[in-house]
């Protein structure tokens, strides 16, 4: 361990919600991430894997060893008997409890609201699920990006937003159970479901703005991508006085004429005199 990696762990151990313990059932994704934000405030936490493991290790295993970074990995089969009883004593002394499972699957392994508030009456249960409205419908990021308008075919999705918002919306929930709790409230279960996550991020499609045509969609010549010599610039001009300032440095030519003209590093360097909001970035080789 490096000494910044102490310095982190250290300041980890000393977190918020240090002294807290959590159980996390969920894998792949949004569950690690929402476990990972909660780690970094000082949580303790105990990730539950299937004999089969993560599926997330076989896609991308530097992305898996990331997001268990801080956590105790621990392999049982929950099918089994003892499986159970070893996650029943894990909850009993725990805080939270962390799942990403449909509830009937969860269902068929005890694991609902009436049982867990029967073993641990202090225990909270952040319970991510596809669509809060749908919970048995499966679906995954890219039907509920789709569903919402974030994607528009063919183009598949560059990030993940429907899980990487739910894990942000998990993490917002495990903190309000907990301050509920210690605050003497009797709610110990929420929902999050990554379609209304996504359509969350939505916001903007929804409004116009970012929809075809729309003020950030491109169709403005001061907030648009634009040709490079060797790359692309993102032209972020909206506010009067940036628009005044590009038109100056642009000395009245075509903005697509002029940027198709200059390097990344000439437009990069450009922007910083001119105190202008654009940035460049090569293209992909």
């Amino acid at each position: 361990m490096t000494p910044a990696d102490s310095s982190t762990a250290a300041s980890h151990a000393s977190g918020p919600l240090s002294g807290f313990r959590a159980v996390s059932l969920a894998t792949n994704i949004p569950g690690p991430v929402a476990a990972g934000l909660l780690v970094r405030e000082g949580l303790s936490v105990t990730k539950v894997e299937p004999p089969t493991g993560d599926m997330l290790r076989s896609a991308s295993e530097a992305l898996y060893d990331e997001l268990r970074t801080g956590m105790t990995v621990q392999t049982l089969d929950l099918r089994l008997p003892e499986g159970q009883q070893a996650l029943g004593t894990l909850l009993q002394d725990a805080d939270l409890l962390i799942t990403s499972q449909r509830p009937s699957a969860l269902a068929r392994l005890g694991v609902t609201a009436d049982a867990l508030a029967a073993l641990n009456p202090r225990l909270c249960w952040v319970e991510i699920v596809g669509d809060e409205d749908a919970p048995e419908v499966p679906g995954h990021d890219l039907t509920y990006q789709l569903q919402v308008g974030l994607v528009r075919p063919p183009q598949m999705p560059t990030t993940l937003i429907a899980d990487l918002a739910g894990a942000q919306e998990a993490a917002r929930a495990a903190l309000a159970l907990l301050l509920g709790r210690e605050r003497g409230r009797s709610e110990r279960h929420r929902r999050v479901g990554l379609k209304q996550a996504a359509a969350g991020m939505a916001l903007p499609v929804r409004h116009g703005l970012t929809a075809p045509g729309g003020w950030l969609s491109g169709a403005l010549p001061q907030y648009r991508l634009y040709p490079l010599r060797d790359g692309w610039a993102g032209v972020a001009a909206l506010e009067p006085h940036f628009g005044r300032r590009l038109a100056g440095t642009l000395g009245g030519q075509d903005p697509d004429r002029f940027l198709r003209g200059l390097t990344v590093d000439e437009c990069n360097r450009l922007a910083h005199e001119h105190d202008l909001p654009v940035h460049a970035v090569k293209s992909a080789s």
